[in-house]
């Protein structure tokens, strides 16, 4: 009742009666009372005016479960919601909740991360409360040489929900980054369990810079936020729902070919690397080209200095532009 009391309160344009609310659910005076009650305890700030009712005046940036809950419009992705005040990783949470038998579109949010994690092991911070920490644990049943794929549809569906509510012109640096006017606002961290030929699961995590104002010296440069590019807040809780419900309509898609046929000219108009000098750095192997973009497959395509052509996998390679970060 909490998060459908809360999301009917939100899209009212005027007061609800008591009266109105408790024929809505079926539930008495007391009963309502007591779930406003709950929803100021969490910082909305809820006018109560006697003969008019109730109205939401003030919503606070905050990532539980009711919040989220009366924002989705997936019909499964995220609606087994985990939130936490603290987690050493939401990836780590998310694949010992797999191993627990949790169902496929769980999601696991966390408001401070202490022992994130990005490629190539290395470590990811993040303030608390400001950004978007998220892993969506996913059982697709496709061969597990293709679910590298899903960075890349996690990658669409935030640019595209940052350009939803925002209107900031979010593009994608192959393979998992997010960037907004030159800087990265979003990495993302894909990781599965398999045997020979079967995908137990897959988490895949987003970490997204969404209201950090201030950046460590050593990333300055490179780290941006949207909250610093757009000027103002954003809400955690819309973004995270718009990205579901892309997220859901782009992976339904997906299983139906288990690669990009149908997408990657999508992916390629986001693309910042494309038309780009590049610098590919593999394990052992270094060298430059340019490139057009991703195959149907996922690979980005890149015609090297001396004229031939190769197709990168992600993994552990690395694309950085001729003379920066694109």
């Amino acid at each position: 009742m909490k998060k459908d009391l809360l999301k009917i309160l939100r899209e009212s344009k005027d007061y609800l009666s008591g009266q109105q609310l408790c024929e809505y659910f079926g539930v008495s005076r007391t009963a309502v009372w007591k779930v406003v009650r709950q929803l100021k305890e969490d910082g909305y700030e809820i006018e109560a005016v006697k003969n008019k009712g109730y109205r939401i005046r003030e919503v606070p940036d905050i990532m539980t479960a009711a919040e989220l809950g009366s924002r989705l419009h997936t019909k499964w992705m995220g609606r087994n919601y985990i939130c936490l005040e603290t987690v050493d990783s939401t990836n780590t949470h998310a694949k010992r909740l797999a191993e627990e038998g949790a169902p496929a579109g769980t999601l696991v949010a966390a408001e401070e991360q202490t022992g994130g994690k990005g490629r190539r092991g290395r470590g990811w911070t993040a303030s608390r409360g400001v950004n978007i920490m998220m892993t969506l644990l996913l059982r697709p049943r496709i061969r597990p040489e293709h679910a590298s794929r899903l960075t890349l549809l996690m990658a669409m569906a935030v640019a595209e929900g940052i350009r939803k509510v925002t209107g900031l012109s979010a593009g994608i640096k192959w393979p998992n980054d997010v960037v907004v006017h030159g800087k990265k606002v979003c990495g993302i961290l894909t990781e599965m369990s398999t045997e020979i030929d079967y995908i137990n699961h897959v988490v895949v995590g987003a970490g997204i810079n969404v209201n950090q104002e201030e950046f460590p010296e050593e990333i300055r440069t490179l780290a941006g936020s949207l909250c610093v590019e757009l000027g103002r807040k954003v809400c955690r809780a819309e973004l995270t729902a718009e990205i579901l419900g892309e997220l859901e309509a782009l992976y339904e898609i997906f299983l139906l070919t288990e690669d990009l046929s149908v997408l990657y000219q999508k992916y390629n108009e986001r693309c910042v690397n494309c038309g780009h000098e590049i610098r590919v750095l593999e394990p052992g192997n270094e060298y430059t080209g340019t490139t057009d973009g991703i195959s149907e497959t996922g690979e980005l395509i890149v015609r090297k200095t001396d004229g031939s052509v190769v197709r990168v996998y992600a993994g552990e390679v690395s694309v950085r532009g001729l003379y920066g970060y694109i």
